[in-house]
């Protein structure tokens, strides 16, 4: 699903117009990537938690040269997967 499906989705579910739909969903996913590059967990109970983790340094290898590369540290975003999503899955 894309961006567009779930927008789609929530006029359907909620009956509003697609704008206003677009707007709610930009406004969650903006208010997410604020939290995690401030450095805040947010957390959808029964859906999942969603944080910002460090990644160390490390050394890699370039496939099609065979090179070893440093990778340099990094913050990467991590989503953990709540006990409702999880059990609506399986």
């Amino acid at each position: 699903m894309t961006k567009e499906g779930l927008i789609e989705a929530i006029v359907n579910k909620i009956g509003c117009s697609k704008k206003d739909a677009a707007e709610a969903l930009e406004a969650i996913l903006d208010t997410i990537t604020k939290a995690l590059v401030s450095g805040d967990t947010v957390t959808v109970t029964g859906f999942g938690t969603f944080s910002a983790r460090k990644r160390a340094a490390r050394q890699g290898v370039n496939p099609k040269t065979g090179e070893k590369i440093q990778i340099p540290a990094m913050t990467v975003p991590k989503f953990k997967a709540g006990k409702g999503l999880k059990d609506a899955v399986r």
